[in-house]
């Protein structure tokens, strides 16, 4: 909460229209069976601790590469994590078996894999014009 604060602060400050502040859109694929997710939801299958949709498909999440802004605004805002602890969390699911989301290197590739996967999830930034997904929440 404290860093959606000071994000908020520093886009007033800076007179940037918030519509515009690093919004973010988390996109699924148009058969996913849910109409929004919550952050905790979204922070859960980003962290698979969630896995499959309610009467679904398995989910299958995808990150922006490491270096990208629009990861960073999506790790600092949903999973509230500084980037240590999130390294560390990786290492402990590797020896369990399990692999992070997988990444694409643009939100025009993001939302290409999200349109093509079924159980797909990304986040693209609210500037790109999203077609033939659903929209399942905006961040912040």
């Amino acid at each position: 909460m404290r860093a959606f604060l000071t994000f908020l602060t520093l886009a007033i400050l800076s007179g940037m229209p918030l519509a515009q502040a690093d919004e973010l859109l988390v996109i699924a694929n148009p058969n996913v069976p849910v109409a929004a997710l919550s952050p905790d939801e979204l922070a859960s299958i980003y962290l698979l601790k969630t896995t499959s949709w309610p009467s679904g498909p398995g989910i299958v999440p995808v990150n922006r590469e490491a270096s990208s802004h629009v990861r960073n605004t999506f790790t600092e805002l949903v999973l509230r994590q500084p980037l240590n602890a999130l390294n560390a969390y990786w290492n402990q699911m590797h020896f369990k078996g399990k692999v992070p989301p997988l990444i694409q290197e643009s939100d025009q590739a993001v939302l290409a894999f999200v349109q093509k996967v079924p159980g797909a999830i990304g986040y693209i930034s609210a500037g790109t014009t999203p077609q033939n997904v659903k929209i399942l929440a905006r961040v912040p």
